[in-house]
């Protein structure tokens, strides 16, 4: 097991695209998957048949609910019995599934991925056809978008493609996969610091910057925005662990409300905290390279865009010239939900969005493209996109060279 990979929680890994005879019980009655010699990979060649406790999940773009169902896959070799019996010499492993489970979950050309526990359990996960989750689950194991409907395995999950880091972790917790980040080294700094609780998003910003002061964020723009990213998301687990430890050993009484009203704090202040990180570290990295700018200033109609360049003040000086205005949005994740940076600066038709979100869809990028949205995605992260998306995609660096060049023609 190798801390820091994805061989930590997994054994290995299967995926391939849902046929129709998979996904409509009422097409077939077929109970198994097709093209699993692969398997034979991951579960090997038993003598007898071998049940796996199965989770299956179901995800879509649409709902980040994740729909799951507990159930058994079955690997086995039907033809044992002909060789026992009859001396036919010949292997036939199959994965067997109950038609409960495929039946209201999958369509075809679906992807299905099959992942086998660290625990000799596995994790079954079908992803919509073409959904930007679908691709973030096969990025993540290391697939490409070319699926057939035979599986393609990842025998072994701990190469440096398999690495677990920021965006890789925001996958796995998306599929229900709690990742253990341990790093205590700053604790007892922090409890002493805080005095035992959580300071503000912007004070925990600028802390979890200073405790790695080697980072130059002048000569490598990206790589010191994810570092300072990755670092505040340490820090923070290592707190949030102690701080809720501490808490449950207190206990609750018997108050089953302060107990859920404690875990809904919990939950809002992970999901409020990545969105205002991530404008903290984009604000100190613009200030150490100079840009000028005006943080979620108002615009037309109350609306609050993420950062206004060079000013608020300039974007409504009538003298200023249009073409050196620009405007970032900025969403740790997309979805459906960046078209609402279209309408939050009218004055600027082409507009910027930042986003750590990994892998998003071909059918969103071209839409984005349509719309004169312009994707800003950290360089790291570029790999999960295709070639042709790659092509297009701005990195931190490049958006900063965008705006210090208007920012120059301003001054001019």
């Amino acid at each position: 097991m190798n801390n820091g990979f994805l061989s930590k929680y997994f054994q290995g890994a299967a995926a391939k695209t849902v046929s129709a005879v998979e996904a409509d019980m009422s097409k077939s009655h077929q109970h198994e998957f097709n093209g699993v010699d692969a398997l034979k990979n991951i579960f090997g060649e038993p003598q007898d048949k071998q049940h796996y406790k199965t989770t299956f999940i179901y995800l879509t773009d649409r709902d980040e609910n994740i729909v799951t169902e507990e159930a058994t896959l079955t690997w086995y070799d039907a033809r044992q019995k002909a060789r026992e019996e009859r001396g036919v010499m010949r292997w036939e492993y199959r994965m067997y599934f109950s038609s409960r489970v495929a039946a209201p979950l999958a369509n075809e050309e679906d992807v299905l991925v099959i992942a086998k526990r660290s625990d000799n359990t596995l994790l079954a996960i079908i992803a919509e056809a073409e959904s930007t989750i679908a691709k973030q689950v096969l990025w993540l194991f290391g697939f490409t978008d070319s699926l057939d409907p035979n599986f393609s395995v990842s025998a072994t999950l701990n190469s440096e493609q398999h690495r677990i880091e920021f965006t890789s972790r925001r996958i796995l917790e998306s599929i229900g996969v709690d990742v253990e980040v341990e790093d205590n080294a700053f604790l007892e700094e922090m409890l002493e610091k805080f005095h035992g609780e959580f300071p503000t998003t912007l004070v925990f910003s600028n802390y979890a910057r200073t405790t790695i002061p080697h980072v130059n964020a002048r000569d490598n723009h990206d790589g010191a925005f994810m570092a300072w990213l990755e670092q505040e998301e340490i820090l923070f687990r290592a707190l949030e662990k102690h701080l809720i430890e501490k808490r449950l050993t207190q206990g609750f009484d018997g108050d089953v409300d302060g107990f859920i009203a404690y875990s809904l704090s919990v939950q809002n202040r992970r999901k409020s905290r990545a969105g205002l990180a991530l404008e903290n570290h984009l604000e100190a990295l613009f200030a150490e390279c100079d840009i000028v700018n005006t943080r979620t200033p108002k615009t037309e109609n109350n609306s609050k865009p993420d950062f206004i360049f060079p000013s608020i003040e300039q974007y409504f000086n009538p003298k200023f010239n249009v073409n050196n205005l620009t405007m970032l949005g900025v969403k740790s994740s997309c979805k459906d939900r960046w078209r609402q940076v279209l309408t939050e600066a009218n004055k600027i038709n082409a507009k910027h969005l930042l986003t750590l979100e990994a892998a998003i869809s071909k059918n969103q990028t071209e839409e984005m493209q349509t719309q004169s949205l312009q994707l800003v995605v950290p360089a790291k992260i570029h790999s999960s996109y295709s070639s042709e998306q790659q092509a297009w995609l701005m990195n931190v660096a490049d958006f900063i060279q965008v705006v210090a060049t208007k920012q120059k023609n301003a001054l001019v």
